[in-house]
């Protein structure tokens, strides 16, 4: 009785003691949310809607990258699920968690893996033109667009919005227009496919310095493609394999030039639409980890592929409508 009454004494002064400034010292219980089906839960349309790519292309997807649910409590479906869902809404992992019935460090853990996971696929979906029916193809395509000669690609760079890296070296990654960003190398076959994507380069960094420390020129430098021409616009160097438009173009041959090569110049711009369309969250912008941002990035692009490929429909023009559902908590 005496021992009984001395834990209890001990308990309650513990209890004194306590102050409540002390809560996050106590875990806070796990919570177990209901997690979808999605497959069965939207229909065609809706799952296009919300995900951004059909059922079948992203059984395919699923098939590709072999997720496990190893030290996971989500399935390897709704992992995939729960990654598209963030490109397709660019909001915050809290809300794509809450969606799908997670945390936000799961979400976070499984969005970097199902991103490493779509960005290995980069070598068998990701590739410039390298035999000669491959080139003269593209050369085809690209010719029945404006009957411009011997292009095999369109180059251009874009800026994806990204969170601060922090650090010493933070600003370089400010833009001219004065934000964070990525500033992405791509460049587009005649239907949109990305041929070759460049993808750690800070925003500051001019598009010409890019260019000049890729693969893509290093192969062009020393002669490995040949009577093949990539199109630029004027920020680019003008070399006997890269074309860029008259600045001022004073006769009609200039004149013709130009129109032939913004035409088909314009398929890079044209890839970028489809992308950011597709994937809002190129347009949005990142709120991850570096690392993470350049994973998601590559690993959009190698889905933008797959969809062409699988001819999928390209999404609705509806990124700024897209844009206010979320902010109003509408999808």
């Amino acid at each position: 009785m005496f021992k009984t009454n001395m834990r209890a004494d001990r308990f309650i002064e513990n209890l004194e003691r306590y102050d409540s400034s002390d809560e996050d010292d106590f875990p806070r219980p796990r919570k177990v949310l209901n997690r979808a089906n999605y497959f069965d839960t939207y229909d065609d349309v809706d799952f296009f809607r919300r995900f951004r790519i059909t059922k079948p292309t992203t059984l395919l997807v699923f098939l590709l990258i072999k997720l496990f649910s190893r030290n996971s409590c989500v399935s390897p479906i709704n992992q995939l699920l729960l990654a598209l869902r963030f490109y397709a809404t660019g909001s915050h992992l809290l809300n794509v968690g809450d969606f799908c019935g997670v945390s936000v460090s799961t979400s976070c853990r499984i969005v970097r893996r199902v991103s490493n996971a779509i960005a290995n696929l980069r070598p068998r979906y990701i590739n410039f033109p390298s035999t000669d029916i491959d080139k003269n193809a593209q050369k085809q395509q690209f010719y029945d667009i404006a009957n411009f000669p011997n292009v095999i690609g369109t180059i251009d760079c874009t800026h994806v919005k990204i969170q601060s890296p922090g650090g010493e070296d933070a600003e370089i990654f400010r833009n001219r227009k004065g934000y964070f960003s990525l500033n992405v190398q791509t460049i587009s076959s005649a239907n949109l496919e990305v041929e070759d994507i460049v993808c750690r380069w800070p925003g500051s960094t001019h598009a010409a310095a890019i260019f000049q420390n890729s693969r893509v020129f290093h192969d062009f430098e020393t002669g490995m493609h040949p009577n093949c021409i990539l199109l630029g616009d004027s920020g680019y160097p003008l070399k006997h394999y890269l074309m860029t438009p008259f600045l001022n173009p004073t006769t009609s041959g200039q004149v013709n030039y130009n129109r032939s090569q913004i035409t088909t110049r314009n398929t890079v711009e044209r890839q970028y639409g489809v992308l950011k369309r597709r994937f809002p969250i190129l347009a949005m912008g990142i709120r991850q980890k570096l690392e993470t941002a350049t994973s998601i990035i590559i690993a959009c692009c190698v889905l933008h592929n797959i969809c062409i490929r699988e001819r999928e429909e390209q999404p609705p023009e509806d990124v700024e409508n897209l844009i206010n559902l979320i902010n109003n908590g509408q999808t």
